[in-house]
């Protein structure tokens, strides 16, 4: 899976940054004279174009490799005073070996009541460092630390976690902004030494790498947002439903395809029925996609979920709840 990511990664890579260059260099026109003919203000234009676009990559950048390590250390920090204590039990454990690291790392599977006392299961990696005190084995028990509002990750910490920078992690991470930062301004200096000839940055139009590069860039950024909102924000939202969630019976009113198709798997559409903590009944629904394998098991007469008392509509599966993962 991560051999499959990295190649898409320079796949697409090679759409952003060397494909335009090789149609740029092998069409323009090296014509002077269509230089002295061109309106300054357009590739003016351009040049002020390319320039905003490649200030909001680097700023959008820095923010994901620098930034978000202490954003990440703050919220931990914050978790440790504010969040809310709990006692998790160790249902599963397992070691994960990895070659050249000083501490043992652990798949666990815990289980404790979530911020509406309703009890759940989750599965996380931790990373030991005092393995001689054995804190992880199956059966024993653990503190840990929620989030109240379940709205910044992480979600819950252990209660013994120790959180520090790594100063060359940020080195480094620094380290490779500058570099690109100082490529793409190498490159306009580059550009300009070439292809000037006397006449400024008449040049400069849009078909020029120095825009396409960075409007193909920024287009990838729109549609990962894209992505991230109908995916990650989904993810985000199930885990909201389960550390606030209440959990209930609900009982299927009726099941249909929805049409959808992922990977030759349908989208089921679920109408489940059930009643709150305060008796009242409430009707939603869910959609998710099945396995061909399991499609009998969608006709079942009833469904364990979760549901969010401040908005009964947003329900969840206790079962795809239960697969969830968290690593700190």
């Amino acid at each position: 899976m991560r051999g499959f990511s990295i190649f898409w990664i320079i796949y697409m890579l090679f759409f952003a940054i060397p494909f335009p260059m090789l149609i740029y260099y092998n069409t323009k026109d090296d014509s002077i004279s269509n230089l002295m003919g061109e309106n300054p203000w357009y590739p003016l234009s351009m040049l002020a174009l390319s320039i905003l676009f490649w200030v909001i990559l680097l700023i959008g950048y820095y923010r994901k490799w620098v930034i978000r390590i202490f954003s990440v250390k703050r919220n931990i920090e914050k978790l440790k005073t504010t969040g809310e204590p709990r006692e998790a039990k160790i249902l599963e454990s397992s070691k994960i070996h990895k070659t050249g690291v000083a501490y043992d790392t652990y798949e666990l599977t815990l289980g404790f009541k979530n911020l509406r006392g309703s009890t759940i299961m989750h599965k996380t990696t931790v990373n030991d460092t005092k393995p001689y005190e054995r804190r992880y084995e199956t059966g024993k028990t653990v503190g840990i630390l929620l989030d109240r509002e379940v709205n910044k990750i992480p979600y819950f910490i252990f209660a013994a976690t120790e959180v520090s920078v790594k100063k060359m992690t940020v080195f480094l991470s620094n380290l490779a902004w500058l570099a690109l930062a100082s490529l793409v301004v190498w490159y306009y200096v580059y550009s300009y030494d070439l292809e000037s000839k006397g006449m400024g940055w008449r040049f400069m139009g849009i078909g020029h790498p120095l825009l396409t590069c960075a409007f193909t860039l920024l287009i990838y950024r729109v549609f990962g947002t894209f992505i991230a909102n109908k995916f990650v924000g989904k993810s985000d939202q199930l885990y909201l439903i389960k550390f606030k969630g209440t959990h209930t019976i609900a009982r299927l009113v009726k099941v249909n395809q929805t049409g959808t198709y992922i990977n030759e798997q349908p989208m089921i559409n679920f109408d489940l029925e059930y009643t709150d903590d305060f008796n009242h009944k409430h009707r939603a629904n869910i959609k998710k996609m099945v396995d061909l394998l399991n499609l009998d098991s969608v006709r079942q007469e009833y469904f364990s979920i979760f549901y969010l008392k401040e908005d009964p509509q947003k329900i969840a599966f206790e079962k795809d709840l239960n697969e969830l993962k968290g690593e700190f």
